[in-house]
């Protein structure tokens, strides 16, 4: 039987961290299914201590979970990534960012023990979904970042090389210089094309965030959480690129999409 869970109910998912004979484990379900899960969930950990975290929090304990606990989404998020780095054997000592990449995306300024919400942004997740679902075939999320990884983004994106063409560029050539502009292409580009500039362009806004972040506070340290990142290779490729030319320090963490159903139920 489980002795602890921790549910984090966002926009997207509902994410479950449950601890049973001292071991971790996760599930994760479209919200979608939160009621078929939940009701799964109440029969088997009756009398079990329940945490409950993100923006459906108030809905299942309304319905499901009325002795739980509701953690604020922040804190869970903060608590449960700080908990993933010292199993990955990563320092959590001086400052550095969190970035959460969710449904939309949240960065953290972390010193110690002390971490400030320091920016918000609508781009994320649900961005990808959203455009996907508008410029290909309606889909899921892992459909989508299959899609993206068989696609060009030159197709549909203006790179540097093509407005210095045949002279040599001063920045590398496959540098966007903007997004979705070769309108004359559009047309006869593929659905893979698209999507990948769709996720391309999630990339970089999120590193220029990021970069703009850390310089203001003084870090190159930066960590990715959040459910967008969990296998998408193609994105988590383009941001480890993006934040390295930019001279900063990325790390993924394993489970990150966890961490606030983690913080949740170690709360």
């Amino acid at each position: 039987m489980y002795n602890m869970i921790g549910i984090d109910a966002g926009g997207s998912l509902i994410k479950i961290a449950y601890e049973e004979n001292g071991r971790l484990n996760f599930r994760k379900q479209p919200i979608g299914e939160m009621d078929d899960v939940l009701g799964w969930l109440k029969l088997v950990s009756s009398n079990k201590r329940v945490s409950l975290t993100g923006g459906r929090a108030g809905k299942i304990k309304a319905e499901f979970f009325p002795e739980s606990e509701i953690i604020d989404e922040f804190t869970a998020a903060f608590k449960g990534a700080n908990y993933l780095m010292m199993k990955e054997g990563l320092p959590s000592v001086g400052k550095y960012l969190l970035i959460n990449i969710g449904t939309g995306t949240s960065w953290f300024k972390i010193e110690g023990e002390h971490y400030d919400r320091v920016l918000g942004s609508g781009i994320g997740g649900g961005t990808f979904m959203g455009m996907g679902n508008l410029l290909a075939e309606p889909s899921d999320f892992t459909s989508l970042v299959s899609l993206s990884a068989a696609g060009e983004k030159g197709n549909v994106d203006l790179l540097v090389k093509d407005i210095y063409h045949p002279e040599e560029p001063p920045i590398p050539g496959d540098l966007t210089a903007s997004n979705f502009a070769k309108t004359e292409a559009i047309s006869s580009s593929s659905a893979a094309d698209k999507v990948s500039s769709v996720l391309n362009m999630i990339a970089e806004t999120i590193t220029l965030l990021t970069v703009q972040t850390a310089a203001l506070h003084n870090t190159k340290r930066v960590i990715f959480i959040g459910s967008t990142l969990a296998g998408n290779k193609p994105l988590q490729e383009c941001l480890d690129f993006y934040c390295k030319m930019s001279g900063l320090e990325p790390t993924f963490l394993q489970n990150g999409e966890f961490s606030g159903a983690i913080g949740a139920l170690l709360k």
